[in-house]
């Protein structure tokens, strides 16, 4: 995909609850970035009993909004897409000011584990103090008043990633799995890339009307974006094995030249990429290293 394909006219409206669906409002913390955009989305579901999607980051001003849009109505439950700082934290204290129940997959943890001397550079972007009250199997629901919501797990982004589907409306809280203003970061050990392409061929068997994603607008043709994230990433990993025929040996060497366009702050989490594809080409075979793949590996084709 080229940047043509991605949205990014996105109003955030901080402090604000925007109606973007019927019975569905969004409201966006003020956390912009270069991974975050304009800021995190938080969703709310139903009229006067409701569940909020993915609450966001402990930020103090986020809290007070939410709550003023949550007045005079009953909270039961806490949807969390999954453990990054940006979304999950401040469940805990939304659980504290109104009793409702907390819902995600699981709590944290990595795809695969660590390598002996490996760090994990995305340690502190994960809150492993996070517990569900109620941990959802693939294809389970929750219940509210005029709403049900069916866990839909993603795995890739996170190990413990999933997306919601709102009853039959057509309506999936996508979250980091599928955004419209950017690819997803898939970074290892946290992320992998082979569970991300299944995750997004999973998302390809269904026939969903519109995505509304943790960063950014609704993605309002799915399919049609998806099949262009599987072929955008179908294109990365041919691209990182080219390059390793051409005879670059090091992931900051590809990084030069598969990502040249893209933003300098953003050329760490492109080496993280890169290296969730290589781990899946050495498992394809495709490509050999000595030892377990790593950032600073050596990488040669088979």
């Amino acid at each position: 995909m080229d940047h043509s394909e991605f949205d990014l006219t996105f109003e955030p409206a901080y402090g604000r609850a925007v109606p973007v669906a019927p019975g569905v409002e969004r409201m966006t913390v003020n956390n912009p970035s270069a991974f975050t955009f304009h800021g995190t989305n938080s969703y709310i579901v139903g009229s006067t009993s409701v569940a909020v999607i993915d609450p966001g980051p402990p930020d103090e001003a986020h809290f007070q909004a939410l709550m003023v849009a949550l007045a005079g109505r009953e909270v039961t439950h806490i949807f969390v897409s999954h453990t990054h700082q940006d979304h999950s934290p401040l469940s805990r204290r939304l659980k504290e000011a109104t009793g409702a129940l907390i819902v995600g997959e699981g709590p944290h943890r990595p795809a695969r584990p660590l390598h002996a001397g490996e760090v994990n550079p995305f340690a502190e972007s994960s809150d492993r103090a996070f517990v569900p009250d109620i941990a959802l199997a693939d294809g389970k629901s929750v219940s509210g008043d005029g709403w049900t919501m069916t866990a839909l797990l993603t795995p890739g982004h996170t190990a413990n990633h999933a997306c919601f589907a709102l009853g039959d409306t057509g309506i999936v809280f996508s979250a980091d799995h599928v955004m419209a203003w950017s690819t997803t970061i898939v970074a290892p050990p946290d992320g992998a890339m082979a569970d991300y392409m299944a995750s997004l061929d999973k998302m390809l068997l269904r026939d969903d009307r519109i995505f509304f994603p943790g960063h950014g607008g609704p993605v309002k043709d799915p399919s049609s974006f998806l099949r262009g994230l599987r072929t955008h990433r179908r294109m990365r990993e041919r691209a990182i094995l080219e390059r390793i025929r051409a005879g670059d040996r090091t992931i900051p060497d590809m990084v030069k030249i598969i990502y040249r366009e893209t933003d300098p702050r953003l050329h760490g989490a492109a080496a993280l990429s890169v290296l969730a594809h290589i781990e899946d080409l050495v498992e394809k075979g495709l490509v050999e290293t000595d030892g377990p793949p790593a950032l600073m590996g050596i990488y040669r084709p088979t």
